[in-house]
């Protein structure tokens, strides 16, 4: 091998490769961002602060401000204490957010043309898109 194969080798691309043409594949979404969500939503129905609300919690204004916008994967104890300043239990809060994930994997699977028929290889895993019941212990 010569000098010049050697360092050929070990060339590293600095940059990524650039993506294919055509739309960006859809990104699933992040269970933090649904989850904030929620509590975002029903903050703003019932027309709270969000000190208020923190402060109910017990958490802090700025905490509980990234938790909403999904920068923060909170605890279960942080939920729980936001959804109850905000009168949900934490199965409800949980609920909400995985009617948004089943609602929003059935909007990017239908786009794809998946037909919701089941992951192949799993027999009796619904497919993204398919609706079930989903059951939470408290």
């Amino acid at each position: 091998m010569t000098i010049r194969a050697t360092n050929q080798a070990r060339v590293i691309p600095l940059r990524p490769f650039p993506a294919p043409p055509g739309p960006a594949p859809a990104r699933e979404p992040l269970w933090r961002d649904l989850v904030g969500d929620v509590l975002r939503g029903e903050r703003l129905a019932q027309e709270r602060t969000l000190k208020d609300v923190a402060d109910t919690a017990r958490i802090s204004m700025a905490y509980l401000s990234e938790v909403e916008r999904g920068r923060k994967e909170a605890s279960s104890e942080v939920l729980a204490a936001a959804a109850q300043a905000l009168g949900l239990s934490l199965s409800e809060v949980l609920a909400l957010a995985q009617g948004e994930l089943v609602r929003l994997s059935g909007a990017r699977s239908r786009s794809l043309g998946a037909d919701g028929a089941g992951h192949a290889g799993r027999p009796g895993v619904p497919g993204p898109g398919s609706v079930g019941t989903v059951q939470l212990a408290a």
